[in-house]
């Protein structure tokens, strides 16, 4: 009797990853299938060298451009084509708890595996450049990145010369109806770091909505029109300049204060340049 010799069986390779919502995460030990669903993130990837690896990201995905225009777009992150990723059949999708829509992830999250990231200071947004780099085989070049963050951001606010630390500052992300920062987000971490105090109070919530009036009683020494996700210009500033005379208004790139990638590596020299603006 002839009896055949058996093939081997194939070893499907996986490893575990706690993320930063608590839970743990399987997926492939070397993933191929990447879909980023938040543009930080998704710039991170690429300045790892995953390239090839990234097969979907969303509309807002800006960075690298020439990337944007050749990946397939899976929609936006708060509304992601679900079946945009399913034709992409990714390994390993990266989102973010505040930047994705909770619903759409938990339904992805049945099918894919999904590392989920939640920043809120700088801590953890170098926790999620280390986890990141664990996630795609990339720790060494990850590391790299981490360390030049924390050592520019280190040093920056260690420095005593501050010439605008504890001045108060409103930082607006759009118009109609007003909207700010608050306390509990990056946004206001970044605002921290320059020395500043956010002149939002923590009971008015993370993203608060300020009347006309409410912005007058504010007051703030300075007041910074994001670049992004409302496109401020010139006009908005002679407005708020009516409500506020005494306020000193700059349109800011928002790219610097709320992007928790690999882009933070610059934000330390674009903080000294505005510092050096708002003192003259």
């Amino acid at each position: 009797m002839n009896v055949k010799n058996p093939q081997p069986e194939k070893v499907s390779m996986t490893k575990n990853l706690t993320d930063q919502i608590g839970r743990l995460v399987t997926f492939p030990d070397s993933p191929k299938r990447i879909i980023s669903l938040v543009p930080s993130q998704t710039e991170l990837l690429y300045d790892l060298g995953l390239k090839d690896e990234v097969v979907g990201q969303t509309l807002f995905c800006i960075h690298p451009s020439a990337m944007r225009d050749v990946k397939p777009l899976v929609g936006g992150t708060k509304n992601v084509k679900i079946d945009r990723v399913d034709a992409l059949n990714p390994d390993l999708i990266i989102a973010n708890k505040e930047e994705n829509d909770k619903a759409q992830i938990e339904e992805l999250m049945d099918k894919y595996p999904v590392w989920v990231s939640d920043i809120k200071t700088l801590d953890d947004a170098i926790q999620m450049v280390n986890q990141v780099g664990l996630l795609v085989n990339k720790s060494v070049e990850a590391n790299v990145i981490a360390t030049s963050i924390y050592d520019s951001f280190n040093a920056f606010k260690t420095d005593n010369t501050n010439p605008i630390k504890g001045k108060s500052v409103l930082y607006l992300i759009w118009r109609k109806p007003w909207m700010g920062a608050g306390n509990d987000n990056f946004i206001n971490e970044m605002l921290s770091s320059m020395g500043l105090v956010n002149s939002t109070t923590e009971k008015m919530g993370r993203y608060p909505e300020l009347s006309n009036q409410e912005i007058t009683t504010l007051n703030p020494d300075f007041i910074f029109l994001s670049s992004e996700p409302y496109p401020f210009k010139e006009k908005h500033m002679d407005e708020l300049q009516q409500l506020c005379p005494q306020s000193k208004i700059i349109l800011v790139d928002g790219e610097l204060f709320s992007w928790y990638g690999s882009r933070l590596q610059y934000s330390v020299k674009y903080f000294n340049t505005l510092i050096a603006q708002l003192s003259s």
